[in-house]
């Protein structure tokens, strides 16, 4: 075994085969620890949050924490080893090989906690969602993206810092200061953006909706999804996926749909003109009692006979259904609309449609 003590490139055989085994152990491990890892986390964590799954930690952890293992057990097995000297390197601290490589090091460090850090915030978001769901409130299901929202951005823009000052020794306080001089430059050629920045702190505290609310806005109607830094997404009925700036949905008028108590229907109805007073009279009073007393209307139907039309006796019908369901509506609607047409046929009356009567005469 003498062999093992042969120096190359100043180092034994040995020390090489200690590097090669240390990252084939490595390799071979490295899926059990991430998951030793993730196991431990989804404990501190999560807890015993219902609807959560251990594996959805992992899953999100198993690329990066897999990244930072390696990087751990390339930098002990390595870090006993000799450059030769006769390459005859500068240190670390001066340009040169060795402060490429152990700065190349950092950086790729800095980069996968960063990475971590980011799946763990987007794993603690689905734990609070889970609670969420949970309470009645649906504030809390606006509030809990908004914040990861942020989270996200603090940690993004802290290892941002951290990398500049540990990669190119940037001076960290120097650079946020010069930041705060560029700030006017930088808020003037991103004023749309801080806008809708501003305009997503509005929507937060005033709420004028909330995540699941059915709102009209701009000419559009659908359910809001998301409520983002820049944006809101909106379920469209045609079950598209619109994106609207946040500065649109508070500039613009918004009608929330979900804060109605009932949905208004108002519609007229027209029968023949032969129709005597008294057959409208007892067709009104009976669509108006109907009206009243239905289980899923209110007190505030009108039912009138309102004008003469160009081909028919015009009523009209007003009334409003307790419901914000769409399909239940409908259901609704088509009930009554049906009586409706029972009663004036049961009256010996019959519904009009646009004639015209034309009158010849001959010459004498």
């Amino acid at each position: 075994m003498e062999f093992l003590k042969d120096i190359y490139f100043g180092n034994t055989v040995q020390d090489y085969l200690w590097v090669v085994g240390s990252l084939l152990f490595g390799v071979i491990l490295v899926r059990f620890i991430a998951h030793r890892i993730s196991n431990t986390l989804f404990r501190v964590i999560a807890g015993k949050t219902q609807g959560v799954n251990k594996n959805e930690l992992y899953n999100l952890l198993e690329k990066p924490l897999k990244w930072l293992i390696m990087l751990i057990i390339l930098y002990v097995c390595t870090s006993h080893l000799d450059y030769p000297q006769e390459w005859n390197l500068a240190p670390k601290e001066e340009f040169g090989l060795r402060m490429f490589l152990h700065r190349s090091f950092i950086a790729f460090l800095i980069i996968v906690i960063t990475w971590a850090a980011l799946k763990i915030i987007k794993f603690l978001g689905i734990i609070l969602m889970a609670k969420a769901e949970l309470t009645e409130s649906k504030s809390d299901d606006q509030i809990i993206p908004f914040l990861m929202e942020i989270i996200k951005v603090v940690a993004v823009t802290l290892g941002t810092f951290i990398f500049m000052g540990s990669v190119f020794k940037v001076d960290v306080g120097a650079l946020i200061a010069g930041l705060g001089i560029g700030g006017l430059a930088l808020a003037l050629a991103a004023k749309e953006s801080l806008e809708n920045l501003l305009a997503s702190f509005v929507i937060f505290f005033d709420k004028p909706f909330v995540i699941g609310d059915l709102v009209t806005v701009n000419g559009v109607t659908g359910s809001i999804e998301k409520i983002g830094f820049r944006s809101t997404r909106i379920r469209t009925l045609e079950k598209s996926y619109l994106t609207l700036p946040n500065r649109l949905m508070i500039d613009n008028v918004l009608d929330n749909l979900s804060l109605r108590t009932f949905r208004r229907v108002s519609f007229k109805i027209g029968v023949l003109y032969g129709t005597s007073e008294e057959q409208l009279k007892q067709i009104v009073e009976e669509i108006q009692n109907f009206i009243d007393n239905h289980p899923h209307t209110n007190q505030d139907g009108e039912i009138h006979f309102i004008e003469f039309g160009a081909s028919s006796l015009d009523i009209m019908v007003l009334y409003y259904i307790d419901t914000m369901d769409w399909s239940v509506f409908l259901k609704i609607k088509e009930e009554i609309n049906f009586e409706i047409m029972r009663i004036v046929q049961a009256h010996g009356a019959d519904f009009a449609f646009p004639t015209q009567t034309i009158h010849l005469e001959k010459d004498k």
